[in-house]
């Protein structure tokens, strides 16, 4: 198949390969991008994908590889943010003709949203962890007990009470149908305020480094660690730490979510039969082009060799599960999703409430003024996105929601 990327040379910088034919793409991106590619320990290229848009630091849809330095804010607050998908052997026969029953199981089932004020306990949080989220926190303790030996502020963070919770934003439960009326659960969500503490702790250090050092940049979103610093390790550490943390809250949250529906079904049935739970928020050591690099994968997924992921499109849209096809070009990436056109402000601004009802028809979700942010035409079309990267991944399922639950 004939490569699909375009090629930007950068001025002072390596190049960017792009996954974006037929998908529109903003200019603020496109310079953001640049800024990236002009750091001094980028390796080989900059990657794009289909679904770019400006981000904090770095863009999000976008593959960041380097040698001897990593950019705290191209991993961003929101570490190993990622999808986990699940089919199960019910069939769409087996589900009942309403499906707020199942929503409302679902919401019941997984804390999410956030409500705080004053003497008020976080809706989004768990008041009173139950047994099974204690003991799968147990096997993360130890090590983030490490991290707080060093870093005490962290240890006041919501870690527990956030294990197998949604959050807000565009974190969401599904229940969706394949191309042969087969019932999956997926989901959307990462390290939840542990996470978040963790990211936005380093990457106010890295800038405070780059003060130290008298390093200019040409955003200060791009404040980096060089490899061999105690910052460099630590962040490593704790990082890798809070996509373990990303991974296994949304293992319990599948979990609760199959539990819920195993109340409402009455059926017996087999969840998990093809399991999916990936990253697209996060940095890890890779093999590329010979060479061992960081990647930095910020709204991208790992996209190897028959490895599988989930790009999932807006709520009332479609998803799909894919199977990586081994680009090195794209340093074995694929899109993380759809990828925003509008700010949650200008949807808020643009789109009306008779217009999210009438693009979410036939999901049982939210249809309130809370969610417009999140409406289908804040976001790119998704055939569009898919055909854009068809030498990236090709398409196992296609998944249609049926049920959408936000925070």
């Amino acid at each position: 198949m004939a490569m699909t990327f375009e090629y930007t040379h950068v001025e002072g910088g390596v190049p960017i390969k792009s996954w974006t034919r037929g998908v529109p793409v903003d200019d603020k991106a496109r310079e953001q991008l640049a800024r990236a590619a002009q750091m001094p320990f980028i390796f080989k290229h900059v990657a794009a994908m289909p679904d770019v848009h400006v981000g904090i630091g770095a863009t999000v849809g976008s593959v960041i590889p380097t040698k001897g330095a990593v950019i705290p804010a191209a991993v961003g607050v929101d570490i190993g943010c990622g999808m986990m998908a699940a089919r199960t052997s019910l069939m769409a026969h087996d589900l009942p003709d309403n499906l707020e029953g199942i929503r409302v199981a679902i919401e019941q089932a997984v804390p999410h949203g956030r409500d705080v004020g004053r003497g008020k306990r976080d809706k989004g949080s768990w008041g009173d962890p139950p047994p099974a989220i204690v003991a799968a926190w147990a096997t993360l303790v130890e090590r983030f007990d490490r991290i707080c030996e060093k870093y005490p502020r962290l240890k006041n963070t919501n870690n527990l009470k956030h294990l197998g919770t949604l959050g807000t934003g565009n974190h969401f439960i599904e229940l969706c149908l394949d191309q042969e009326a087969r019932v999956w659960v997926m989901l959307h969500s990462g390290s939840r305020g542990v996470g978040n503490a963790i990211g936005s702790y380093f990457i106010e250090l890295a800038k405070q480094d780059m003060r130290k050092w008298f390093i200019n940049l040409p955003d200060e979103d791009l404040a980096y660690f060089p490899e061999g610093t105690d910052h460099f390790h630590d962040y490593v550490w704790a990082v890798n730490w809070a996509q373990d943390y990303a991974a296994l809250n949304r293992r319990m949250m599948m979990t609760n979510v199959i539990a819920a529906l195993r109340g409402q079904i009455a059926k017996p049935f087999e969840a998990e039969l093809e399991a999916v739970n990936c990253h697209h928020n996060y940095v890890t050591r890779e093999n590329h082009f010979g060479e061992n690099v960081l990647v930095t994968r910020k709204g991208a997924v790992r996209a190897a060799k028959d490895v599988l992921g989930i790009i999932p499109g807006s709520m009332g849209a479609k998803s799909f599960i894919v199977r990586g096809l081994g680009n090195a070009e794209s340093f074995h990436s694929c899109s993380h999703g759809a990828g925003r056109v509008m700010s949650r402000n200008e949807a808020k601004r643009q789109v009306s409430l008779a217009e999210h009802i009438r693009d979410t028809e036939g999901v049982a979700c939210r249809k309130d003024a809370g969610v417009i942010d999140e409406t289908p035409r804040a976001y790119k079309p998704i055939d569009a996105v898919m055909a854009a990267q068809a030498d990236l991944v090709e398409i196992v399922h296609t998944l249609k929601q049926l049920v959408c639950v936000k925070g």
